[in-house]
């Protein structure tokens, strides 16, 4: 008979999940430093720093900061890691490390440890801390190298193409000369959430649910292309940040229900919410708001799967 797995175990299997994951990354931010040029990475080295030092704080303050053990099982799992990597791609070049610092509060301190750490947070660290800056900073969030480029926030051209006045799609595109520069970058997070997907990491119904949701609804609303077009289902699917999101927040496994077919609508709820935020709000992008809504709901799904289980359990008894 063997025995379960123990905690230190189950911390490196965790650590190495998070470390493919983040790895899986690496190719759409590489695109992103091309376009952006070293803020991104910039931003990036600070909020790993500052991340692992509010987890240590964190630790410290639980087990006390003579308690290298299990410092060392709560610092391994490689988690924060992940949060700041992904704040990282929300985030316009050089950002202040002072609103850095909020951010990776938020996501650690308030997100993850304040709910008693790995596995017992309700809302995505990473979407929490983005969140916070974006509402307490929207001004410094909003200053993106030039108005020709964009990146996961779509703080520039979502936000054009939405109050783009009385011009058809088509010619809202030929306008831009470098037409969307997000296209590569959104294939090779694409690339990475395929990999992790033949890697069995996560699966593929919350990406794909996901996409197709926004692009069900952009299709419906894309008018062929008139002037109050809402955007075509790829434009949206380029622009901002849904493929990142589709592939590495909404697919958290900690965050999402656990049962299929409530992951199934799960999906489709952030689906529906970013092209909401995205068409209707006075947001230029939504996807944090989206994935933290949706996140709302995953206590609720869990609950009905729980209680789903029991009485299947008391019928066979």
């Amino acid at each position: 008979m063997s025995r379960a797995p123990s905690k230190a175990q189950k911390n490196r299997r965790t650590g190495s999940i998070m470390y493919r994951v983040a790895l899986a990354l690496m190719p759409g931010i590489a695109a992103m430093a091309w376009q952006f040029g070293f803020g991104i990475v910039y931003n990036m080295l600070w909020l790993l720093a500052l991340c692992a030092l509010i987890e240590v704080l964190c630790v410290s303050a639980r087990y006390g900061a003579t308690n290298a053990k299990s410092m060392r099982f709560q610092l391994g799992d490689g988690s924060t890691v992940l949060a700041a990597l992904l704040m990282g791609i929300c985030l316009p070049p050089y950002v202040s490390p002072a609103i850095l610092s909020v951010a990776a509060l938020g996501a650690i301190g308030l997100a993850k440890y304040a709910y008693g750490g790995l596995g017992q947070n309700i809302f995505n660290p990473a979407m929490v801390g983005y969140a916070i800056v974006l509402l307490s900073f929207p001004l410094a969030l909003a200053s993106w190298p030039s108005a020709s480029t964009d990146a996961l926030s779509g703080a520039t051209l979502l936000s054009e193409f939405r109050y783009r006045g009385g011009t058809t799609t088509a010619e809202f595109l030929l306008s831009r000369d470098a037409g969307n520069p997000n296209i590569l970058s959104a294939g090779l997070f694409a690339l990475g959430g395929l990999w992790l997907i033949q890697q069995r990491l996560m699966h593929w119904r919350i990406p794909l649910t996901v996409l197709l949701t926004v692009a069900a609804l952009a299709s419906l609303f894309h008018d062929q292309g008139s002037s109050a077009s809402l955007g075509s289902a790829w434009f949206h699917w380029t622009t901002g940040g849904t493929v990142a999101a589709a592939f590495f927040v909404a697919t958290d496994p900690v965050t999402h229900p656990a049962r299929p077919s409530h992951q199934v609508l799960f999906a489709i709820l952030v689906g529906c919410l970013l092209f909401l935020i995205r068409t209707q709000g006075s947001l230029p992008d939504g996807i944090a708001f989206a994935v933290l809504l949706a996140n709302c709901t995953t206590p609720l799904f869990n609950r009905l799967h729980r209680q789903k289980v029991a009485a299947g359990a008391n019928g066979n008894a």
